[in-house]
């Protein structure tokens, strides 16, 4: 489950638009702009319009003559008295091409949208000096390669997206390390583990679904900033216990894990996540108990454990379709409860042996003492 977030300087820049007016925010060359940055955006423009093999939409064919303000997908705005091209969204434009070095010439850039297009290539490593981007959504698309480092060399970035294309290789560590708001690397072909810089990250969104990850989700997951709203590391290849450090993203509202070859018990420190309303961890090899302080969240919207190893639940959690909570524990070896797995499969359950760190009576253990807890365990 993915939601897109409202960015506040995505919405200041919009606010500007809608305020000029459509024709209003397209300035052409005159008095108050300079020359020299219209003319620089020209150049880039032409060039990449050289570049693009194929335009079903027929976007491009207003891009004729020096007046770059009146190209379609093209927005310009005034800083001070000066005009310049603020942005360019050509999503879903189905255009085929590649990203040429002249878009460096854009300095005045915060967004670049271009999601559902067919531009293919690797990412020129000129856009790193793109130093007013913000937001760089290249999302489905037919990138390739391996991850685009020059990404994480524009200085401004706040927000990239990455999602569906054919990017391979391993995940970078500065990654986590950058002042990122939204890291969207999902439906790609990354490979390797996940970098342990993972719990430096001051994102509110991250997407790591679909790819081909494999080892652990990093022990450190969760000593990071409690802004973390949605983390999804669905489908991939992980293995390993479920740190008990989640529990201190207090902030966090989804977390899904599902269809990977996770052990262990679904830790007790869940029952911190007070804003969680979706947690799936479904398609794993999950044992033990269901705790029912995790059938106690308030926020909880979604709960599915389905095609686990998950040997019992509570009445607690038995409530939860009374709270109109969703909840799937199919295909696991409960007792008693329709739709489980043959018995012989829970003979042997997957991970017996796997030693997970634990807090054993975090009924005891307010949320307030986890940190100071998990921290001691590090040491």
């Amino acid at each position: 489950m993915e939601r897109k977030k409202p960015y506040l300087f995505l919405l200041s820049l919009l606010f500007f638009l809608a305020v000029q007016g459509t024709s209003g925010a397209r300035r052409p060359t005159g008095s108050g702009s300079n020359p020299t940055t219209l003319n620089n955006a020209y150049i880039a423009l032409q060039a990449w319009k050289s570049a693009i093999k194929d335009d079903p939409k027929g976007i491009l064919n207003s891009w004729v003559g020096s007046n770059v303000c009146d190209y379609k997908g093209v927005f310009c705005a005034e800083s001070g008295s000066t005009t310049i091209v603020a942005g360019i969204d050509l999503n879903q434009g189905n255009l085929e091409g590649i990203l040429v070095k002249e878009l460096s010439l854009l300095k005045d850039i915060s967004l670049l949208h271009l999601n559902t297009n067919r531009f293919s290539g690797t990412i020129p490593n000129t856009l790193k000096d793109l130093f007013a981007l913000t937001e760089l959504d290249l999302s489905n698309n037919q990138f390739s390669g391996s991850f685009p480092l020059v990404t994480l060399q524009i200085p401004n970035l706040l927000y990239l997206d990455l999602r569906f294309n054919l990017f391979s290789g391993p995940i970078p560590d500065l990654v986590f390390n950058k002042n990122l708001d939204a890291i969207l690397l999902n439906n790609n072909n990354f490979d390797g583990q996940i970098p342990q810089s993972l719990p430096n990250s001051p994102a509110s969104v991250i997407n790591l679904a679909n790819n081909n990850l494999t080892g652990d989700i990093p022990f450190s997951f969760g000593y990071s900033s409690p802004g973390l709203k949605e983390i999804l590391f669905l489908n991939n290849q992980l293995t390993g216990c479920i740190p008990q450090g989640i529990g201190l993203w207090s902030d966090l509202q989804v977390f899904d894990a599902s269809f990977n070859s996770l052990m262990g018990h679904l830790p007790d420190s869940v029952s911190c996540l007070e804003d969680i309303e979706v947690l799936n961890v479904a398609h794993n090899k999950l044992s033990g108990e269901l705790p029912d302080l995790v059938c106690e969240l308030k926020s909880l919207m979604n709960l599915s454990v389905s095609y686990n190893f998950f040997s019992g639940f509570s009445q607690e959690c038995a409530k939860l379709y009374g709270r109109n909570v969703v909840f799937d524990f199919a295909l696991n070896c409960i007792p008693g409860r329709e739709m489980q797995r043959p018995e012989p499969e829970c003979d042997m359950v997957p991970g017996g042996s796997l030693s997970c760190l634990r807090i054993p009576s975090l009924k005891d253990l307010s949320c307030g003492a986890l940190l100071k807890s998990l921290n001691s365990s590090r040491t």
